[in-house]
């Protein structure tokens, strides 16, 4: 206590000292919050400041371990809305904690009791201090609170987890293309994700959107009325059933209440009549919607194999005409308005063409999740991915597939695309397609 007692109750004549005293107030408070009112002032205050920091430091301590030991629990938290908000309470009470004292030891280190020359550094530091103390917390309650509002805006289902079918996942991506010049939605991307459940390791399932006679399996509310598949010539290729589904929505009444819609039901009956897969869930991503969440991660690099079109059309001899401008071959960092007319562009290229381009984007899209990215513009991306997906995979199910992505970014995707050649899409023979899927989706025996 004799030691404390001259730091409580200086000799405020002597500058030296006092000069002194400010810099270990200063350094106490950063180091040790708290420590500087239990010396010099408020002694409740001090210790509330101590026993907050013990609290903080413990917590801090269990999410570094955790972090580097078993990412489980960490990953509980960061899709749980509850256990979010706890966090965001948490560190917005301990920014303001330190704010207030901070602000009360800049009061007890009597500055203008100090030597003229340490004045300005003092004021300086405190400030400085503050931002580099204060700041992360602040902004971690900040991206609590961003990623709470995303999970309830992006994932409303609140249906329990459907667990993996012959240990798989299988998730329908529908690359949805509403743009100015199309009425209604029609997905031009059509595919499945099938994530083993253990491992993580990804296999795409690519369908053309113009595939026609598309089977449904039995106990389908479509097959009813198209027992031999969606079989009426043009009007009927695959693409067309989510406005087929939006246009009879008693066909799957339940459809709204179960977080998912007719046409996405419609869609999912016909791909896992044709993959032979069960579907689980899907997410409908808006092509359109690209442009945000592109630019928020600051553009994609693709290799672009061909000269591609912005816009504009092709005349009587194919050739294109009203071209707003190219994407020219090499190497390319896009951003989102480019990165989208690079995944829809129509002329002068194929439909399957544009299937590998769009799943090229995916690819490109996917490698740009890294963790400083999206915590550096996380607000954005989160805007973005509100704006640019629908999905009914439930809160409950999240944490698993997170897990599931993370083992994922370590290993090679593969693909298969049922298209032309090796698939004819006008005469489709459906049982060996669905082998091909069976047979890609099958893991291979440990060695």
């Amino acid at each position: 206590m004799s030691t404390a007692l001259p730091v409580r109750h200086p000799d405020v004549t002597s500058e030296p000292f006092m000069t002194k005293r400010a810099w270990v107030l200063v350094l106490l408070n950063v180091v040790v919050p708290g420590s500087a009112q239990v010396l010099a002032g408020s002694r409740r205050l001090g210790r509330w400041g101590l026993a907050s920091t013990l609290v903080f430091w413990m917590v801090a301590v269990v999410v570094v371990v955790l972090a580097f030991a078993f990412r489980s629990p960490l990953i509980e938290i960061a899709t749980n809305v509850v256990a979010l908000t706890v966090v965001q309470v948490f560190l917005a009470y301990y920014a303001v904690l330190w704010v207030v004292l901070t602000v009360d030891t800049l009061r007890l280190a009597r500055i203008v009791r100090t030597a003229p020359s340490a004045r300005g550094l003092l004021a300086g530091a405190m400030v400085l201090l503050m931002v580099v103390t204060v700041g992360p917390a602040a902004y971690g309650a900040y991206l609590a609170g961003v990623q709470h509002s995303l999970l309830n805006s992006l994932f409303t289902s609140r249906a329990d987890a459907a667990p993996p079918v012959d240990g798989r996942y299988n998730i329908m991506l529908l690359g949805g293309d509403a743009g100015a010049d199309r009425t209604g939605l029609r997905p031009d991307s059509i595919s499945v994700a099938s994530i083993d459940a253990e491992t993580g390791a990804t296999t795409i399932v690519g369908i053309p959107r113009n595939l026609y006679d598309a089977p449904f399996v039995a106990g389908s509310p479509l097959y009813g009325d198209y027992p031999d598949g969606y079989d009426c010539g043009d009007d009927c290729l695959v693409s067309f059933l989510y406005t087929y589904g939006e246009e009879h929505p008693d066909l799957y009444p339940d459809a709204e209440s179960k977080g998912s819609n007719p046409g996405v039901e419609a869609m999912r009956d016909a791909v896992e009549g044709i993959t032979g897969l069960t579907v689980q869930y899907y997410a409908l991503i808006d092509m359109q919607g690209f442009v945000d969440l592109i630019d928020a991660l600051g553009g994609i690099q693709v290799d672009v194999q061909q000269r591609i079109p912005i816009n504009g059309g092709v005349d009587g001899n194919g050739q294109p005409i009203n071209v707003d401008g190219w994407i020219e071959p090499g190497e390319q960092k896009l951003d989102g308005y480019h990165a989208l007319w690079y995944a829809r562009a129509r002329h002068g290229t194929s439909d399957y063409d544009r299937m590998a381009r769009q799943r090229e984007v995916q690819q490109a899209l996917l490698s740009q999740f890294q963790p400083a990215t999206v915590l550096s513009k996380f607000q954005a991306v989160a805007s973005a991915g509100v704006q640019t997906v629908d999905t009914d995979i439930p809160q409950g199910a999240l944490a698993a597939f997170v897990d599931l992505a993370v083992k994922a970014k370590s290993q090679q995707i593969t693909s298969l695309e049922l298209v032309p050649p090796t698939y004819d899409n006008v005469y489709p023979d459906y049982d060996a397609m669905r082998a091909a899927v069976a047979q890609a989706t099958t893991p291979a025996p440990a060695p």
